[in-house]
Formats: structure tokens, C-alpha cells, sequence
């Protein structure tokens, strides 16, 4: 193998890592998503991959738009919509104490 294959094998495995890492971290934001469907979706693109030689770009495309198909494939609807709600009060709690912090100089 010469230096010019090796320097564009790297080039694409980090490539690759980019794109794997951008996927976990979209997916991971996602409603109702936990560390078992992270995992879950990061194996089926790994081993998809290895299967097929294809980049993970060419096979499922854009990671972001990819996370926000497979949450929505592996998480069930209920539980997504259960940690929206949560995550609405939440952010409506946040923002009522950050109104009385400024109301009182805090």
C-alpha cells in the first residue's frame, strides 16, 4: 500500500468517525432516547457498514436527519411525548425563576 492509499484510508475513517460521532450526539438529544438506543442505532450503522463497505454518509445520509429517523423508529411514541412534556415544564419552571431572579436583582 503506498503513503498516498494510507493518507486517504485515514482521511476517510476519520471521515467516518465525524459522521458517527455527530449521529450519537444528535440521536442522543432526541426525545425519550437513552443510552440503550444509542447504542441500538450506533451498532445497526456500524454493522450495516462493515457489511456493505459503504460510508455511513452514503448510507443513511445527513447524521442529523438520520438521528431524528431513528428515534423516531426505535423510540415509542409514548415515551417521546411523555419526555417532551417534561422537558415543556421544565423549561417553563427555568424560565419563571430566571423572570423572578431579574425582577428581584438576583
Amino acid at each position: 500500500m503506498t503513503k498516498k492509499d494510507r493518507t486517504t484510508d485515514a482521511a476517510a475513517e476519520k471521515d467516518r468517525e465525524k459522521w458517527m460521532a455527530r449521529f450519537q450526539v444528535r440521536l442522543a438529544v432526541q426525545p425519550g432516547v437513552d443510552r440503550a438506543v444509542v447504542l441500538q442505532a450506533v451498532k445497526e450503522v456500524t454493522t450495516h457498514c462493515a457489511e456493505t463497505g459503504e460510508h455511513p454518509r452514503t448510507a443513511f445520509g445527513d447524521p442529523d436527519t438520520y438521528a431524528v429517523q431513528a428515534a423516531a423508529r426505535l423510540v415509542p411514541a409514548d415515551r417521546a411525548a411523555r419526555t417532551r412534556r417534561h422537558d415543556a415544564v421544565v423549561n417553563a419552571v427555568d424560565s419563571a425563576l430566571k423572570r423572578a431572579r431579574d425582577v428581584a436583582g438576583l
